[in-house]
């Protein structure tokens, strides 16, 4: 006989029963999700954003910055609920934060948290600072979309391909195509719901993984052509990383998102567990993507940097120039060093 499915999301009733109590009795949401976000964070907050609108809820939704999501989700419904930092409430009822782990990932929104009257926090992050007055966190879910989905299943909503759209983004973002080993039979059950919906996944797949201007595949030779395999790193599990500069997106034209995907193909190098980019946006910020096999957590190394994410994938934004980046990143390898097992 086989096993019993594990559930998509792993929340204590009491915690659901909170979350709902507490949209119910909102006159008004708001709705924000992490600064520069990816797939997961827009795809979750704009799923519930549609759900709460189909409810008859005022809601708007926000992240610090532009209100113009990236290019590469320019399908996704709802972004008309979209607004820019200063029209977002300042001290809304009920603040509810999408896939965000800690405050400070909510930038130019962050002071919104300590003037709402409560704070509903959606995420599958491992670590966090524990924001919130209620949260509904399931480090297990494959996704931040996992939990807003079972989220608007609790809210009555019917699941339509608008949301489904959003959810489905959300969901192929965090499991790499189905790919990573956060997929789960759970996860392929909820894609088939998604799927039932009419959604064009395949539209949703080309734009997330197989769409980019020209002058990324450009960058990307260049970013190729500069990478570096240092096998005695990370244990002797080796370590292989490369970079880009703020001249090198002025050059090709592109933004800073746009080199994010770089990341996917520098892991493939055989020769490495680890493997790293470090990325000088246009302000000079350096901003370092950090991707490992299974063998290694770089949510920890990248936490203590200043970072986060997950343990496969994780990143931060670092103070100091390439070198020295560099530097303290082999150094927190080292130290947090190979899983167990």
């Amino acid at each position: 006989m086989s096993a019993a499915p594990t559930p998509a999301v792993d929340i204590a009733e009491p915690v659901w029963s909170a979350a709902l109590a507490a949209i119910e009795t909102a006159g008004e949401v708001a709705l924000a999700c992490h600064v520069a976000p990816d797939g997961d964070a827009l795809g979750s907050m704009l799923a519930l954003g549609l759900a709460l609108r189909a409810r008859g809820v005022p809601v708007r939704c926000g992240f610090a910055g532009s209100p113009q999501v990236p290019a590469t989700y320019s399908y996704l419904p709802g972004q008309e609920l979209l607004v820019g930092e200063a029209d977002f409430p300042a001290a809304p009822a009920l603040l509810v934060t999408l896939d965000t782990s800690s405050v400070d990932r909510l930038a130019a929104l962050a002071p919104t948290v300590s003037r709402a009257g409560e704070v509903l926090v959606v995420d599958h992050h491992e670590r966090g600072d524990g924001f919130g007055t209620i949260r509904l966190v399931d480090p297990r879910a494959a996704a931040t979309a996992v939990v807003v989905e079972e989220l608007v299943r609790r809210l009555g909503v019917r699941l339509d391909a608008d949301i489904a759209t959003c959810v489905y983004t959300g969901l192929t973002t965090d499991t790499g195509s189905f790919k990573y080993a956060a997929t789960t039979p759970a996860v392929h059950d909820l894609a088939r719901r998604l799927l039932e919906t009419g959604i064009a996944h395949d539209r949703v797949a080309r734009a997330i993984w197989d769409t980019h201007p020209y002058g990324y595949v450009r960058l990307l030779g260049l970013a190729c052509s500069r990478a570096r395999l240092e096998p005695a790193e990370v244990s002797g599990l080796g370590l292989v990383w490369t970079w880009t500069t703020a001249a090198d997106l002025r050059e090709h034209g592109i933004g800073i998102d746009e080199v994010e995907a770089v990341i996917d193909v520098v892991r493939t190098t055989a020769e490495a567990e680890v493997a790293v980019v470090v990325k000088e946006d246009l302000d000079g910020a350096l901003k370092v993507s950090t991707r490992s096999k299974g063998r290694v957590d770089v949510g920890a190394v990248c936490a203590a940097l200043g970072g986060g994410g997950h343990r496969f994938a994780a990143g931060f934004t670092s103070p100091d120039d390439l070198s020295r980046t560099l530097e303290r990143l082999r150094e927190m390898l080292a130290e947090v060093g190979p899983l167990a097992g």
